[in-house]
């Protein structure tokens, strides 16, 4: 396979999934636009083998064989149209494979884990899929400064907590919690009672808290913008844009009074068109 035809594969790969990052990428220019959707289909591919598993398919496998993928992207021999678009980005941005590594690692902890104690045990979690793909991210943007990998890690986290929040009841079904144990339990609400979708005073109260925090992390990650140049925050603006999007999502679980157990809570297509151009246009004429 080429690697036109591979890239041409993550494109449309990207597009079809109707991520709300999707959006963000059409602000990049052709180059970096076409390592981001490369970038992405690797991150959704690996996830969906644990999350969205094939018929018949063994997660723990998929596993495997993307980490053997991930060897040969590396070695400059790989073979799926993925591996072979993310072979030629990597080398040309020079993104470390430890990276990579550590998504795959946090893929993996869906199959070994369905409860979180702590804080400090999701927190890892939260770091290992999202945080990293925004290190990932930094090399595609050109900007990979201490204070840049400081803005990216905390903006990963907030996206995280935002993704967590709003999937609530569907994570739920599947007999999962992601919300802390320990947050549960100081809020007196019973594991069996997010199981069960129920919405009460207590539930309302621990959503309070978790909401808290992913705004916390937000701003964490503003300030850190802040801090960096003109020419490295212009250069985020794609990342801008997904702090938008994600904010903005995460006010819509605040005003619904936190009912995450009916249909989930998103942005229109052209909501989310239109705060991507109102942040680019900031960007550029500020």
């Amino acid at each position: 396979m080429t690697a036109a035809d591979s890239q041409a594969y993550c494109t449309a790969y990207t597009k079809k999934s109707g991520s709300n990052f999707y959006y963000s990428f059409l602000f990049l220019p052709k180059a970096r636009r076409d390592a981001m959707y490369t970038v992405y289909a690797f991150c959704k591919a690996v996830d969906s083998a644990v999350d969205e598993p094939p018929a018949g398919s063994n997660p723990q496998e998929e596993v495997k064989r993307w980490r053997a993928e991930l060897d040969e992207v590396y070695k400059g021999k790989p073979i799926s149209p993925i591996a072979v678009s993310l072979a030629h980005h990597v080398k040309t941005l020079g993104i470390p494979k430890a990276y990579f590594e550590e998504l795959i690692k946090g893929v993996e902890m869906d199959l070994l884990h369905n409860r979180y104690v702590t804080f400090d045990e999701l927190s890892l979690y939260c770091y290992r899929v999202a945080s990293v793909v925004g290190l990932i991210c930094l090399h595609i943007f050109g900007v990979t400064s201490p204070r840049a990998q400081d803005y990216a890690v905390d903006l990963g986290m907030a996206f995280q907590l935002t993704n967590i929040l709003r999937d609530v009841g569907a994570d739920a079904e599947q007999g999962r919690i992601y919300l802390p144990l320990d947050d549960l339990r100081a809020c007196k609400y019973p594991e069996k009672e997010m199981l069960r979708r129920t919405y009460s005073p207590e539930f309302k109260h621990l959503m309070q808290q978790e909401s808290a925090r992913a705004r916390h992390y937000y701003d964490k990650a503003r300030a850190a913008l802040a801090g960096l140049s003109r020419r490295e925050r212009q250069a985020l603006t794609v990342a801008e844009i997904m702090r938008g999007v994600y904010s903005r999502i995460l006010r819509k679980i605040e005003q619904s009074d936190y009912q995450v157990f009916g249909p989930r809570i998103g942005l229109s297509t052209s909501h989310r068109l239109a705060v991507a151009l109102g942040i680019w246009l900031r960007s550029r004429f500020s």
